[in-house]
């Protein structure tokens, strides 16, 4: 095979990818071995690769390549998830660009758009996934709409409505107006902003006085039922029994006395809008208050608003503001701050409503979740995270599970023409359900309407690392018992509630055990400015752009270099560079090698010492890297592995055994370094899987069809640890020397002798190296240190050149005057401490820091007194 001269990844990753594919190389089929098993956090059918799926699948092939190689049965499950907001949102809108409203079609009509929605764009990402080098098991390829996983959501359902954990009420649930759903807690993103408090007259009937009472949202008084204070605050207790009259629409209201209401915030005063606010709701309960809704399901006002019917709810505060102005009832208005909610699926602003849903009961399914992770049976990388999954577990309220919404698992519950309700998976079903309970009914199963809502879309993805091998339809299949529980699970901490929770508790629900064994939290990937990377912001490149510019092992290499677990990578283009940089620096290495003539000479002793080095070298690095895969410090592994190939490899091993231009290698040390250089591309092959693969076919000129993707993980041996100490010794003097030759001049090709007291070292089988790879012309140990040679220190040892220095009247010139400047602040500093006020007055650690200070420039001034005086005998 002819090896290119320079690293072409666009002619290599397609090629290798095709073949991987061909052979079947990501497949996995239960068998003797032990299962390894990571299941893809399913990005939404409706997305594309940015570069949060960047990192976060990175590092899932990068465990799932290694395991193959420690030679675990690895299984990596991709799919998508059919995200019920976002997906009718699009295909909403792709309706309106042909003129179709969806309100003109009906729920079958819908669905077949929806479906050929799905169908035309639901892949793009799992495609881009293939341009990273992600090694999924395609064939198993899930879609959490697929039949056999809504089925398993459907039969969850009527097992936990069953169970009395599902019900149906008449709640207050975050509703999303341009989505028209309600969301669930964990789906409103608040943010802090700016905006007004209006002061706004309450008048007391047959009275001149009145309360001031502040809001944020002047539109929602044409919901009032209510004015609240607190039952002890001295200000209001005259009002007991009184009522007032609602601004704007005239309605007279009572004043109530709450403890709910905190005396010191504002006015002390709440107006009490039972529709449209949490805890409004709450104290409408408790004191039987009428109950106004003035929205629409869009967010407008109806006709129980009677005032700007039909507008928008924005429009309607400024109108309401403007009336208020024109009767006398505005009192005043102030800037202010506050946090408002946002629908994290289209961002419009989440509005409180009172609806009919369904609910799931938490509480009992949430123990077991929060004990497993509590005792570490499931295990947190960064641990940091038990702390937030334990407030929340232990906080957890009943899940909003309906959507009103076509998109999705349809909920399986059916209503009798007098709206009383059966769960079943069919009409027919539901029917006996009936009979079963009344023997006398009127209806017909004819006479039965399905709930019009679907389930939310985390119902169906909670339930992921079962329902994708089958496990909630056929407990005992083949697959479920093989490959559950998975191992890893790698995703975002934004999602620890939404999914990671709600996965722990089905899976001990259904399975008694947990659904993964680790979780590892990427960070957030932002850019220089440490702003989230978004498509919206315009901060965040193109990913494939990435690819096609660097290669995707080059932005695996860069997404990856900075990026510990649970911390924001702060992306720069640059480390995209790096990592192609880096891949080029394998490559060359190669064609070095692989470009060198053996011949069966007898192996130089430098030779031997640099093998037996690196040798020791590789070995340690094994079982550092070991230890950090264990631990789950990723980044770790490749910041170790780049320095072994870059410094150690490149910089020192192969520029001491490199042969002279005209000379061959001996074939020992030529099949020592062939060695070395596959346990490498081992190492880094989850990584970098492509250039690995190339240079592998080429160094064991294997047939295509083989893959170093199943070749074993390199075993760590014993290793020299006093050999790698004096080598990193060694490696100080040649990069002393090297700095002495740069410092003064001197040229590449002139070579001196070097001078060593005895007292301070003795001749040792290192020598050879140094004089080879500083190119000096020797080393000699003499009884004392020789007068008049210049020198330099590497550690506490000084090095005497003969050499005669050469410099410049200018270069003498900043000696001079960097003593002075010297000079100066070492009085300056002397002055502090000669100083008996400063020293009984000044903090021991700010003393400490001014004598830290005397002595380094003591010892600059000093050194530099030293350097001048030596070119000046030399002169």
């Amino acid at each position: 095979m002819e090896l290119s001269k320079n690293y072409q990844p666009s002619q290599i990753e397609n090629k290798w990818y095709k073949s991987n594919l061909k052979n079947n190389h990501f497949r996995s089929i239960p068998d003797h071995r032990s299962a390894y098993t990571i299941v893809i956090p399913p990005p939404n059918v409706t997305g594309v690769l940015h570069m949060g799926h960047m990192l976060n699948n990175t590092i899932q092939d990068v465990l799932i390549r290694r395991a193959r190689m420690l030679g675990k049965n690895a299984c990596w499950l991709p799919g998508t998830d059919h995200a019920s907001i976002a997906t009718e949102s699009k295909v909403v809108a792709m309706l309106k660009e042909k003129g179709i409203e969806k309100s003109s079609l009906n729920r079958e009509d819908f669905l077949h758009y929806a479906w050929e929605w799905k169908e035309k764009h639901g892949g793009i990402i799992l495609e881009q996934l293939k341009k990273l080098g992600c090694s999924c098991d395609w064939s198993r390829t899930s879609f959490t709409m697929d039949k056999h996983l809504s089925d398993s959501v459907l039969k969850v359902f009527i097992d936990l409505y069953n169970k009395g954990f599902i019900y149906r009420g008449i709640r207050m649930v975050n509703w999303d107006p341009q989505a028209k759903t309600a969301v669930s807690d964990e789906e409103v993103i608040y943010k802090e902003e700016k905006s007004k408090l209006y002061y706004i007259k309450y008048q007391l009937i047959d009275s001149e006085e009145y309360i001031s009472v502040a809001t944020t949202r002047p539109e929602t008084i044409l919901g009032d039922t209510a004015v609240c204070v607190h039952p002890e605050d001295d200000r209001y207790k005259h009002l007991n029994g009184k009522s007032v009259v609602v601004p704007m629409v005239g309605r007279v209201v009572p004043v109530i006395f709450d403890e709910y209401v905190d005396r010191e915030f504002g006015t002390g005063a709440l107006k009490i809008t039972p529709a449209h606010d949490i805890n409004d709701y709450e104290i409408g309960l408790k004191h039987k208050l009428p109950v106004i809704d003035i929205f629409n399901e869009d967010g407008t006002l109806s006709k129980e608003a009677t005032l700007f019917v039909g507008e928008d709810r924005f429009t309607a505060r400024k109108l309401a503001e403007n009336l208020l102005i024109q009767e006398d009832k505005l009192i005043k208005i102030e800037d202010y701050t506050n946090k408002i909610g946002y629908s994290e699926r289209t961002q419009a602003i989440i509005e409180p409503r009172i609806s009919m849903q369904w609910f799931l009961k938490m509480d009992q399914l949430a123990q077991p979740a929060l004990d497993n992770v509590v005792n570490d049976e499931i295990k947190f990388y960064p641990s940091k995270f038990k702390n937030v999954y334990k407030h929340w577990m232990e906080n957890v309220k009943d899940w909003c599970i309906s959507r009103q919404l076509w998109w999705g698992q349809r909920i399986p519950a059916w209503y009798a023409p007098n709206n009383e309700v059966e769960v079943a998976l069919s009409a027919e079903e539901a029917y006996k359900q009936f009979k079963l309970k009344n023997q006398e009914i009127t209806f017909s199963v004819s006479d039965l309407k399905q709930d019009e809502d679907v389930l939310d879309t985390w119902f169906s993805s909670w339930l992921w690392p079962i329902s994708t091998f089958n496990g909630i339809l056929e407990p005992n299949n083949p697959d479920i018992s093989y490959y559950y529980p998975t191992d890893d699970l790698v995703t975002a901490p934004d999602i620890i509630f939404f999914w990671v929770a709600r996965m722990i508790m089905a899976g001990y629900e259904y399975r008694k055990d947990k659904p993964f064994k680790n979780v590892y939290f990427t960070g957030t990937v932002r850019d220089k400015q440490r702003r989230k990377m978004s498509k919206s912001l315009g901060n965040s490149p193109e990913p494939l752009e990435l690819i096609e510019k660097y290669g995707a092992d080059g932005v695996r290499i860069g997404m990856l270099l900075s990026s510990p677990a649970g911390n924001d990578l702060l992306f720069d283009e640059n480390l995209c560079e790096q990592g192609r940089n880096f891949n080029n620096k394998i490559w060359n290495a190669f064609r070095l090698v692989k470009g060198w003539t053996i011949q069966n000479i007898e192996q130089p002793e430098s030779n031997k010492l640099a093998c037996d080095w690196f040798d020791a070298k590789l070995n340690q690095t094994i079982s550092v890297i070991n230890d950090y895969y264990n631990k789950y410090r990723i980044s770790d592994v490749l910041m170790t592995l780049y320095k072994l190939v870059w410094d150690d490899f490149c910089s020192w091993y192969l520029e001491i055994i490199k042969p002279n231009y005209d000379k061959s290698i001996d074939r020992i040390t030529f099949h020592q370094t062939i060695s070395f250089f596959d346990k490498i591309l081992k190492l880094l092959h989850p990584f970098i899987p492509f250039i690995t693969e190339e240079l592998w076919h080429h160094l064991n000129n294997q047939d295509e069809n083989k893959t170093i993707m199943y070749e074993s993980w390199p075993v760590a041996s014993a290793y020299n640890e006093q050999l790698l100490f004096d080598f990193e010794e060694t490696f100080l003097v040649i990069s002393a020397l090297r700095d002495f030759r740069n410092i003064n001049n001197l040229g590449a090709k002139e070579e001196f002798s070097v001078f060593i007291c005895e007292k301070d070292k003795k001749a040792s089988k290192f020598d050879s190296l140094i004089i080879k790879m500083a190119k000096i012309k020797d080393i000699q140990y003499l009884p004392e240190k020789p007068q008049h040679l210049p020198s330099f220190f590497s550690g506490k040892t000084e090095y005497f050149a003969s050499v005669e220095l050469k410099i410049s009247e200018e270069e003498i010139k900043q000696i001079k005057k960097d003593i002075e400047y010297y000079e100066g602040f070492l009085a300056s500093v002397n002055g502090k401490l000669n100083n008996e006020k400063f020293i009984s007055n000044a903090p021991p650690q700010i003393v400490e820091t001014e004598k830290k200070k005397q002595q380094d420039a003591m010892e600059k001034i000093k050194f530099l007194k030293e350097k001048l005086n030596k070119y000046n005998q030399h002169s």
